[in-house]
């Protein structure tokens, strides 16, 4: 198989090769190759979620969603999901559970989104990266469902890691 790559930047890169297909025919195909992430749903003790506000300049809005990041190289998943944690929402917890994984753009992206449930949340100091601008928001599960009806969430990984919550009985 033949790869070649077409741009290099930071940690994504786009790839040209060939595949082939199921029925065996054989195509060049572009794929956007990334190192992976983690999305993080905090849960208080109280059965709020905790979210971010974000700056994201490549929309250039403001959107709600669950702390979440990349994979740094060779970085164990939960160890990245800990440490995002702690950078965006100043927060650590005693207790993590995997739900799974979330395929965000499988058309042409070989991202792969690891999502933690994380529980016993306290306090903790982390250092947000430097494009990053951050407020901290609690809802409850109640009025995060409001804010997906009223289009004030619509960021896809957190409507999916909060129904697969939903889904696994976690809210």
């Amino acid at each position: 198989m033949t790869q070649r790559t077409l741009c290099q930047w930071k940690c994504f890169s786009v790839e040209q090769s060939e595949h082939q297909l199921p029925d065996g025919r054989h195509i060049e195909f572009t794929t956007v190759k990334h190192p992976g992430a983690v999305i993080v749903l905090p849960i208080t003790n109280q059965g709020d979620l905790v979210m971010v506000k974000q700056y994201r300049p490549a929309i250039g809005k403001w959107i709600l969603e669950f702390p979440a990041g990349t994979l740094e190289p060779n970085e164990d998943i939960l160890t990245c999901a800990q440490r995002e944690l702690a950078e965006e929402a100043q927060l650590q917890a005693r207790d993590w559970q995997a739900m799974g994984d979330l395929f965000p753009v499988p058309g042409f992206c070989d991202e792969v989104q690891h999502v933690y449930l994380a529980r016993g949340l306290s306090p903790a100091n982390g250092e947000l990266d430097e494009d990053e601008i951050i407020e901290v928001v609690t809802l409850t599960p109640q009025a995060f469902i409001s804010n997906v009806a009223d289009g004030k969430i619509n960021d896809a990984k957190t409507l999916a890691t909060f129904l697969k919550a939903q889904a696994s009985g976690y809210l």
